[in-house]
């Protein structure tokens, strides 16, 4: 079957919140497929891509749908599905209602801003620590020119989602740490608007040049190029809190960069974050099989497709266990 779908049309699709199985068009029917898989948003494009790939490599039908991290967990646990995306780690009372979960990649969530922001130049140059971003979506910080200590006065506007999201979740683990981590609900009150979904978020910051939100990278950077895209840039961190970025600190100029630092560990994590795919006790049957080609050859589609890839000690780890599970 020929393939023509374009990853910026699927992303928008599901940025805009939709649930609908478009992979049951884009690889094999709905109704006739041999694997089933529902789940997180975050590792939906790349989770398209690899059903394209095993289709194309083996023949067998995979449909897949998004709806959220908890809607796939839910269906795979009441076996509606196979497989479940998670973008998230399981959580206890997952894994004692019988998931089980291997990870398969790392997505990266970033702080974006308006290439036209007044201070966009000293924050490209001197980046943000975290306590500063903490105090920018937590509302400590309002005025732009009080953030990079400036004579700018415009207000600093904080957009958020609205939407159950993985990756808003990193993001609050990361303002406020393991032990005070902000849930969705605490960050969407202090927001000055929420959006449903990544794309209108990327198009609100590409929008409005005094507005600040985050994103997944795939909503920063150019897909097939890797530059960055549109009016949004990513914020950079000042992690030593040294007021200016190090050569080993300034790495957003392009994704595969950026995918270097993550693997690299030097951008942190949260808000890096692994995400999964996860069954009901164990993967079987044909999705077993597919389990076992993510963790291996489905590898090399990774970095191409706007995500970092594991480290080759995790994935074997991975591998492992996936191999014990199935015994």
């Amino acid at each position: 079957m020929e393939r023509d779908y374009s990853r910026r049309s699927v992303l928008g699709a599901f940025g805009a919140g939709s649930t609908l199985a478009v992979a049951g068009c884009l690889s094999g029917s709905s109704s006739g497929s041999d694997i089933r898989i529902s789940g997180g948003v975050g590792p939906l494009p790349m989770m398209q891509v690899w059903a394209d790939e095993y289709e194309s490599e083996t023949g067998v039908g995979i449909d897949v749908s998004g709806g959220g991290t908890g809607v796939g967990v839910s269906d795979v646990l009441n076996e509606q599905v196979d497989i479940a995306m998670m973008g998230r780690t399981p959580d206890e009372a997952e894994i004692d209602r019988g998931l089980f979960a291997v990870a398969m990649l790392i997505d990266t969530v970033v702080g974006t801003i308006n290439v036209n922001n007044p201070v966009y130049d000293e924050i490209r140059a001197h980046g943000l620590t975290p306590d500063e971003l903490e105090g920018v979506f937590t509302r400590e910080i309002t005025n732009w020119g009080e953030l990079v200590d400036s004579e700018v006065d415009e207000p600093i506007y904080v957009y958020g989602r609205s939407d159950s999201s993985a990756a808003y979740k990193q993001w609050g683990d990361f303002l406020g740490g393991e032990d005070d981590a902000y849930t969705e609900n605490e960050l969407e009150d202090f927001a000055d608007g929420n959006f449903d979904g990544d794309q209108q978020i990327a198009q609100a910051i590409n929008n409005d040049s005094l507005g600040m939100s985050m994103n997944n990278i795939n909503y920063v950077y150019d897909f097939n190029t890797g530059d960055l895209e549109m009016n949004i840039r990513p914020v950079p961190l000042d992690l030593t809190e040294s007021g200016t970025l190090s050569a080993e600190e300034d790495f957003y100029d392009t994704r595969d960069e950026f995918l270097t630092a993550v693997e690299e560990d030097v951008y942190p994590a949260p808000p890096a974050r692994e995400m999964f795919i996860a069954a009901n006790e164990s993967f079987e049957d044909e999705a077993a099989e597919f389990a076992e080609w993510v963790l291996t050859d489905g590898q090399e589609y990774v970095r191409d497709n706007g995500y970092a890839t594991l480290t080759e000690d995790r994935l074997a780890e991975q591998r492992e266990a996936l191999a014990e599970e199935g015994t």
